[in-house]
């Protein structure tokens, strides 16, 4: 017998539970009206993904229920059509107290799970509780959620179904506890954000279940950005051999149908593979574009200097948000170049975004006559210098704080990772978008974004901008070289040590010189004060500044080379 399964790429937003709901409904609706019998939603569809700390109020666990109960019913109309649907649970049938008693912080969870739920005409027909809980890189489950070995398998058209839930999916038991309970195929929720190569790595895990059971897989994954996280979908199915025989486009909202024959997946559409360069840049558009309207902000404010960083960072607000809700403005100082202002000029005019100018000069002027009794005898150096930053980050702060758009900054990785960048001055700002780029990534980003042909408009990035040697300008002659190794040593550096885990000493075996070595590891090591108070940004590594990246401030240690 052959059944319709609908596979629910969607984009949630933690806590919205009603607007949540109805994204549930309007893909069953279009599920049922395909004639689909069976609809897979996300990981914690219901209430968004990751949603931290919330997950310690009770009062979210019964918001929680409190949707369930609504979904159910709004879905009774499209009937016969079950719809497994991901939500956080407390139920203390399964651990100990009631229901409000509060959630104890750094007490092992005892009932409350990261469930998923078959609803069928109305009702709640069965539930499954994650068994393995991730606890690595960006994830830290444990500290919500309690674990329940326990598989949940259901029929449907005469195929048993098992239901495993994303990082159940990464460990062999799950899917064998569900196969031992009868499943023929297994369904695998996802909330499971993009870093480089991630789709290679789903594939890679879901074989080797695949190998292991026998069965086919269906994989859903949401879409969207939360915070730091983007969700990329390419949600896919791969049968009992392992090959794919359906997989839906990244980065992209949808419902797909994929046709089942007693449980054997039959070929459906599969989405062309994208270069990394176009992944990631989908990632930042899709980053910023839910970072801000999620937000509520009604547009970006961006500091644009004349660089290849805010160049990307302009063309990508722009692809996210519209020209419209976009306004960037130049604030040239005494060592601004000339073709550093026409460049801006030039850039800001192809995307068509508002353009402003406001000269730093007699600001500039006005700080150092105030403290020219302060630093008399002293030379000049880098206090100069990041006076001028911290002035153009007031300026765009002042501009924010009046018209409510947020600053979006435009430091780069291999900057944030070395110190390169002035608190309170290019770091002043609401949201990071290339914090996680290196800078050899971004010029790859930029000469992508110029010849894509997905976009209305290509070549928005004048050329000059991208094969002038990079400056700060915050003095005479200034390259960011004087101060640092090449970018592409550096990004090297910083990979095989920060992203890597690799010791100095086989990153010298590698070929770097001992002194680039020792010099880009303690920057990275001495700067980790400035990395905490930078503002969030999007994460597109599996190692990113922030939540991936716990070093601590004060610290002695230091590494040997040998």
């Amino acid at each position: 017998m052959k059944t319709r399964i609908a596979l629910a790429q969607i984009n949630v937003t933690v806590g919205d539970f009603a607007g949540n709901v109805a994204k549930i409904v309007a893909a069953a609706r279009s599920a049922h009206n395909d004639g689909a019998k069976l609809l897979i939603a996300p990981e914690l569809a219901l209430s968004g993904y990751p949603p931290e700390d919330l997950l310690l109020r009770p009062a979210f666990y019964t918001a929680s229920a409190a949707a369930l109960a609504d979904l159910a019913a709004q879905l009774k109309p499209f009937t016969g059509l079950h719809v497994i649907v991901g939500h956080p649970l407390r139920d203390v049938a399964h651990g100990h107290g009631n229901a409000n008693a509060p959630i104890e912080r750094g007490v092992p969870p005892v009932d409350t799970f990261n469930a998923a739920s078959l609803i069928v005409d109305g009702e709640v027909k069965g539930t499954y509780r994650k068994q393995d809980l991730p606890n690595t890189e960006v994830f830290d489950e444990k500290r919500y959620f309690a674990s329940d070995p326990q598989p949940f398998v259901f029929e449907l058209d005469g195929v048993k179904y098992g239901v495993v839930i994303c990082e159940d999916a990464w460990h062999a038991s799950a899917a064998q506890m569900a196969k031992a309970a009868g499943a023929q195929v297994v369904l695998i929720p996802n909330g499971s954000p993009y870093h480089l190569n991630k789709e290679a790595v789903r594939f890679d895990i879901l074989r080797a279940r695949i190998r292991e059971t026998g069965l086919p897989m269906v994989y859903v994954n949401m879409v969207g950005a939360q915070d730091e996280l983007v969700f990329d979908g390419g949600s896919f199915v791969l049968d009992a051999q392992g090959e794919l025989v359906a997989k839906m486009a990244q980065f992209e909202e949808a419902t797909a149908i994929v046709e089942f024959d007693n449980g054997k997946p039959l070929p459906a559409a599969i989405a062309p593979e994208q270069s990394l360069e176009a992944q990631v840049y989908a990632a930042l558009v899709m980053g910023v574009r839910d970072y801000i309207n999620k937000n509520g902000f009604p547009g970006a404010l961006i500091g644009l200097s004349g660089g290849v960083d805010s160049a990307l960072v302009l063309a990508v607000a722009c692809d996210a948000l519209g020209a419209d809700r976009v306004r960037a403005v130049m604030m040239p100082s005494r060592y601004t170049a000339d073709i550093s202002t026409t460049d801006a000029a030039e850039m800001a005019r192809r995307v068509g975004v508002r353009y402003d100018e406001i000269a730093i000069a007699p600001m500039f002027d006005a700080f150092r006559s105030s403290l020219a009794d302060e630093f008399a005898g002293r030379a000049e150096d880098a206090t100069e210098e990041n006076i001028q930053a911290r002035i153009r980050g007031t300026l765009l702060m002042a501009l924010s704080n009046k018209f409510g758009s947020i600053v979006l900054t435009t430091g780069n990785k291999s900057e944030m990772a070395v110190g390169y960048c002035t608190l309170y001055g290019d770091m002043a700002g609401g949201f990071a978008v290339i914090k996680d780029i290196a800078k050899t990534l971004v010029y790859k980003l930029c000469h992508y974004r110029n010849q894509a042909t997905t976009f209305s408009q290509q070549d928005v990035i004048p050329e000059r901008i991208l094969t002038r040697a990079p400056s700060a300008e915050l003095r005479e002659n200034q390259t960011d070289q004087d101060s640092l190794p090449e970018y592409d040593v550096l990004d090297a550096i910083m990979r095989m040590y920060m992203e890597e885990d690799r010791s100095l000493a086989e990153i010298i075996a590698a070929g770097y010189a001992v002194d680039d070595v020792k010099r880009v590891t303690r920057l990275i090591k001495i700067n980790e004060y400035k990395r905490r108070q930078a503002p969030i940004g999007i994460r597109v590594t599996h190692r990113a500044f922030g939540r991936d990246w716990r070093y601590p401030i004060t610290s002695r240690y230091t590494e040997p080379v040998e």
